[in-house]
């Protein structure tokens, strides 16, 4: 490969970054709907609520950071605090003695990186030749869930030694304090390119503001199952705790080699296909998910939700990025803030289904939602005049 065709630095760099980061943040999270229901008596609603309400309540923060980002020289600090943040108030999650605490805390480390991923991602947008932006996504995402592998796998490493999952918690502390370090590197000369400060017309303004693809986005994350109930569903279906960190680090690994996958599969045949090969993808999974009645399919089903991240997300940026007319900043922020919210409305929607009916019903709920969705985004797509692939 050329030097002409090599990714830029920062775009490396933030992989590194986002793998340590995961590293620190899934030593704890697969962990959560254990400690929650078994540890502080909460349910299904409280898990619900905690996916939701943590990116719910950093969607303001993601929109304001956002707007903020548009200013090349704001990122470094929006980056390096945002992974600071989170990095500080992850391990006091050890400390808690009832769920809210939890939600509460969680929210606070979700607030890290609502300050931190617009900024982020319009570094990428901005340092990254257009025909390679879904490879750079790609990459960031992989590695991104590389780190997730490893963390849950350090969990269960500290978990079979005979520690609690209190004391799991509490040694995330170590690789969130190199995350910081990393962070601070990966943002020097990472200003961007020049015409992502430029004033834009009206118009492109507005577009700026709610890109139409993100619309359709936002829908997905309303109908999606929200991965703590994910792993509950796999509990109800035979997989034992002690093992929910060896699955949760299985499945990143499925979704680290499909992000790769799909931001290769993004530039060549175009962000909203392989975003809608991952709708698709989803819509299958949850309904096996649904009508699930062993331990072996709950394993099979769970990996392979991986593909439908590896699908969607680099596909999500890159048609962000295609469609801010250059305000980078301010698009990832309405992307993340959106998404969010969305996330909120949903992860609590289906929990009230899955507590008050049962975990084969809310898949299968998500499931033919998320297939109305699937139908609808060709239509969408021609009527918005979403990027072509």
């Amino acid at each position: 490969m050329s030097d002409r065709q090599q990714l830029p630095r920062q775009v490396k760099l933030f992989g590194a970054v986002s793998l340590l980061n995961d590293f620190a943040s899934e030593m704890v999270y697969p962990l959560l709907p254990a400690f929650i229901t078994g540890v502080l008596g909460g349910g299904a609603v409280a898990l619900g609520a905690l996916d939701g309400a943590a990116d719910a309540a950093a969607s303001l923060v993601k929109f304001v950071s956002g707007r903020l980002a548009d200013r090349a020289s704001r990122r470094g600090p929006l980056i390096v605090g945002g992974y600071f943040l989170a990095a500080a108030v992850r391990p006091i999650i050890a400390l808690t003695a009832a769920a809210w605490q939890v939600i509460v805390l969680r929210v606070v480390d979700r607030l890290g990186k609502g300050l931190r991923t617009p900024p982020r991602d319009a570094l990428i947008a901005d340092v990254t030749p257009a025909p390679m932006v879904g490879r750079a996504f790609g990459l960031q995402r992989g590695l991104d869930h590389v780190g997730a592998v490893i963390g849950p796998l350090v969990a269960w490493m500290v978990l079979s030694r005979g520690a609690d999952v209190r004391t799991v918690i509490l040694v995330s502390i170590v690789p969130g304090v190199l995350v910081t370090m990393l962070a601070a590197w990966a943002v020097t000369g990472g200003n961007g390119r020049q015409q992502a400060a430029r004033p834009l017309p009206p118009s492109a303004a507005i577009a700026a503001r709610v890109p139409a693809p993100v619309i359709a986005i936002a829908f997905f994350y309303l109908l999606r199952m929200p991965e703590t109930l994910m792993i509950l569903r796999a509990q109800d279906l035979g997989i034992a705790v002690a093992l929910v960190p060896l699955l949760w680090a299985a499945l990143h690994v499925v979704r680290s080699s499909t992000s790769f996958v799909g931001g290769a599969l993004s530039d060549r045949i175009g962000p909203s296909r392989t975003m809608w090969i991952g709708w698709l993808t989803y819509v299958a999974l949850a309904a096996g998910m649904g009508l699930a009645r062993s331990p072996l399919a709950a394993w099979v089903l769970f990996l392979a939700m991986g593909v439908v991240a590896g699908l969607t997300e680099s596909p999500e940026r890159a048609l962000v990025s295609a469609a801010t007319g250059g305000r980078h900043g301010s698009g990832f922020g309405v992307y993340h803030a959106l998404t969010g919210v969305a996330a909120l409305a949903g992860g609590i929607a289906l929990g009230v289904v899955f507590q008050g009916t049962s975990g084969a019903t809310a898949f299968l709920v998500s499931a033919v939602a998320a297939l109305g969705l699937v139908i609808l985004w060709p239509f969408w797509m021609r009527l918005h005049r979403v990027p072509p692939p």
